[in-house]
């Protein structure tokens, strides 16, 4: 088991999200950057759909009430158990008593704990995700509080320490700026309802993620972006990452806890390859537009699978090779 200890935000249990309920209107939840939760269950030899912590503020501390082992993946941190730094994308072994601090995070908006089995929270509509506008998932619903005992599916076995290459070095966008992140996307069903000025705007923008960014949506400040005639529809499905335009203009991008539906006109959409980063953005930083065509979105796509293949490969090379020795 884990003991919470101290926490400030709203960190939460989370695995990949609940798919197969998006007809019903439940939304899919799961984590923020799902590369890095893949990425931390592959270095613990667990399933990679596993239930981690998503922390998104520090500082956060925690008891490991058995020995396990652990990795912190996703955003770069400062983090120390029982006075041993503990470096980001890396496996390591608790013991009972443990404590982990994780201090700041200079880099990145998220990192992700995940344990060796997974976190073992009951699975509701499929998933261990909090899906906090329900209120159900994850540990009764609701983000974690000092003091939560969080149950794990510990594996008896323990590993050697390992560490991987970050994704953001794998994959990084060229020609970012400091505190910038390039995003791909691909025109909306509504793309057409702005003028071609309009349409340059939303291209050329830098725009900054305000603090009313959160799961849900990603609100962005910028020049206003508006449609030629105001456009009005009925609430229409619609998935994470598209990017909608409210009537003053400035852009939302619907995340992992977005509704299933919406009427506001979509000019984009954050194509899946890309969507971790935006969940990497820090508040206060700024996002920039890429069109990118169709079938350039797939070979992204193509891209992420082959920097997962080779993560799986590695590791599994890594271990034939300890277990020689």
């Amino acid at each position: 088991m884990i003991e919470i200890l101290s926490v400030v935000g709203p960190a939460s249990v989370q695995d990949l999200g609940r798919f197969d309920q998006y007809r019903f209107g439940v939304g899919t939840s799961g984590a923020m950057d799902d590369v890095a939760l893949r990425a931390g269950n592959m270095l613990l030899g667990n399933d990679e759909n596993a239930a981690g912590i998503e922390i998104p503020m520090m500082p956060f501390k925690l008891r490991f009430d058995q020995d396990m082992a652990f990795a912190l993946t996703g955003a770069d941190v400062v983090a120390e158990i029982t006075g041993r730094a503990i470096p980001p994308w890396w496996r390591s072994q608790a013991r009972a008593g443990d404590v982990l601090t994780i201090r700041t995070m200079p880099r990145g908006a998220r990192c992700y704990l995940t344990v060796g089995g997974g976190i073992d929270v009951p699975a509701v509509l499929g998933s261990r995700s909090t899906q906090l506008r329900g209120e159900f998932g994850g540990l009764h619903g609701r983000p974690l509080q000092p003091g939560d005992i969080l149950p794990c599916a510990v594996s008896a076995a323990v590993i050697g320490e390992f560490g991987v290459e970050p994704t953001d070095i794998t994959l990084a966008r060229p020609n970012a700026a400091d505190d910038e992140t390039i995003v791909r996307v691909v025109v909306a069903g509504e793309y057409d309802g702005f003028d071609d000025a309009t349409q340059a705007l939303f291209w050329s923008s830098s725009w900054k993620i305000t603090p009313q960014s959160n799961r849900y949506g990603y609100r962005l400040q910028g020049p206003a972006v508006k449609p030629r005639v105001p456009i009005e529809k009925r609430s229409h499905g619609i998935v994470p990452g598209v990017i909608q335009i409210p009537p003053n203009g400035q852009p939302i991008i619907q995340m992992r806890d977005a509704q299933t539906s919406g009427g506001y006109p979509k000019i984009a959409t954050v194509i899946g390859a890309d969507l971790w980063r935006v969940g990497q953005a820090r508040l206060g930083g700024t996002l920039r537009f890429e069109q990118t065509a169709y079938v350039n979105a797939l070979a992204a796509e193509s891209e992420m699978s082959a920097y997962l293949d080779r993560l799986r490969t590695n590791l599994r090379l890594v271990e034939e090779i300890r277990a020689c020795r």
